[in-house]
């Protein structure tokens, strides 16, 4: 089965490589695998990384944002199944052979992995950055248990049946953030089957300092609101606590810094290093703050 792999990317020099090295490293037959790098005319050397593997095939996206490089790629391929996978991140060696096994063993609509942050620089800042995700005060719990696929809302390097894209459309091109989850949500309510392989592992480069950290939530946070101008489909309850927090921050405050001290000495001492103690909580602001900002700003730019 021929598995069309799209990467969407633009001025991604210190990913790019990795990312590629990662496909073609894979342990499906690399007769049945083709990449396609979608590059928003990007500035730096990523066009030229890109050229560099004779396995990738270089499309423009002139556009520039995630949702057009996903539909360049999706008219471009050839495959049964169109993996979309971020520049940003390596997959595991049987990623490939694992996501088309189980597509067709559980008959799923869409297919990924889990993912787990790593850092870029390994300092203090960006090992917290790292901390602060899998949930509202991270995860640290390094314990691995072998769980069973499950039905989700969306994945990470999801993989698509092509005819998927026949049935509910493409990626939605308003959208200069979460065009995924708003394209998943269609699926999902088209009666779609999207599966989580929990022990299927992406390894994805967050940002490495607080301000790109604050800036890129922020980002994230204008965008969990602005879908619904171009689109009648919210997306869920989850996506819009940031929105709430913040315009609750007077009372909830007082509730919000005792939670974040108390998890930052839970990490702190799991980290053995108390200095993790004063940094994590503002890694916590940075990220709850930031996303709510953003949803604020969302909401006055929905309105106007």
């Amino acid at each position: 089965m021929l598995v069309s792999v799209i990467i969407p990317c633009r001025n991604e020099e210190k990913f790019i490589g990795k990312c590629i090295e990662s496909v073609v490293n894979q342990t499906y037959p690399k007769d049945k695998i083709e990449v396609l790098a979608i590059d928003g005319m990007s500035e730096d050397k990523t066009r030229e990384i890109i050229k560099r593997y004779s396995i990738a095939k270089l499309l423009d996206n002139r556009k520039k944002i995630f949702a057009a490089a996903c539909n360049i790629g999706i008219k471009n391929a050839k495959g049964d199944l169109l993996m979309i996978i971020g520049a940003h991140a390596v997959y595991p060696d049987n990623y490939i052979e694992k996501c088309v096994s189980d597509s067709i063993k559980l008959n799923a609509d869409n297919v990924g992995g889990d993912v787990k942050p790593v850092v870029r620089i390994n300092n203090i800042i960006n090992n917290a950055i790292v901390l602060s995700f899998g949930g509202w005060f991270g995860k640290y719990d390094t314990e691995e248990k072998e769980k069973k696929p499950l039905g989700t809302d969306t994945v990470f390097g999801g993989c698509y049946k092509k005819d998927v894209f026949e049935r509910i459309g493409l990626f939605n091109e308003n959208l200069k953030r979460t065009s995924d989850l708003e394209l998943n949500l269609r699926l999902k309510r088209s009666g779609g089957k999207i599966i989580l392989i929990p022990n299927l592992i992406v390894y994805y480069y967050p940002s490495s300092n607080l301000k790109d950290f604050f800036l890129h939530n922020i980002e994230d946070g204008i965008w969990n609101i602005l879908p619904l101008k171009f689109t009648y489909k919210p997306l869920r309850f989850r996506h819009y606590l940031p929105l709430i927090f913040i315009l609750t921050i007077p009372f909830n405050i007082w509730i919000y810094l005792p939670i974040a001290f108390y998890f930052s000495a839970k990490i702190a001492v799991f980290k053995k290093n108390i200095i993790y103690f004063f940094i994590m909580p503002l890694v916590f602001l940075a990220k709850h703050i930031g996303h709510g900002i953003g949803s604020l700003w969302g909401v006055i730019k929905l309105i106007a």
